[in-house]
């Protein structure tokens, strides 16, 4: 045999058992292991990030507003590249259409931005309009594709 050392034994130690303490007992370890994940309480919501009460709200109004050529909302449409919330109520909403030669090029904006305002607890609401990246049908939803026949 190469490299290995054979050593015959008589007999080994047996190893300790695991012994569990009931509630009475006192031992060095303490049972706490969850104590401070369940003393956490949940971080709360922002109603002005993703799940708060605020951005909901402008994301719900976003979805109230359908390209006029395809029956899709411009959110589930995948026209809608972002939208921020700050605390004192001013929304920005970054947005493109699909193509820069769209029949509504200059009035949808615009209705974006009448519908974000007008949503409760929102001051003031802009729309970025933007090009880059392009928007592709990739962007649409499974809600919208399922809509349109492409699914």
């Amino acid at each position: 045999m190469s490299g290995f050392k054979v050593e015959e034994v008589e007999s080994v130690a047996t190893p300790p058992r695991a012994r569990v303490e009931s509630a009475g007992e006192t031992s060095d370890r303490k049972r706490d292991y969850l104590d401070g994940f369940l003393a956490q309480k949940p971080r709360e919501e922002s109603a002005n990030e993703p799940g708060g009460a605020l951005y909901e709200a402008v994301i719900d109004a976003l979805k109230e507003i359908y390209d006029p050529e395809i029956p899709v909302n411009i959110y589930e449409l995948g026209l809608i590249y972002g939208v921020e919330v700050t605390d004192d109520g001013h929304a920005a909403v970054t947005m493109t259409l699909t193509t820069p030669h769209c029949p509504v090029a200059e009035s949808m904006p615009a209705e974006v931005e009448l519908r974000v305002s007008a949503v409760p607890g929102i001051a003031v609401a802009d729309v970025n309009l933007v090009w880059d990246p392009p928007w592709d049908p990739a962007k649409m939803s499974d809600e919208a594709r399922l809509e349109l026949g492409m699914l």
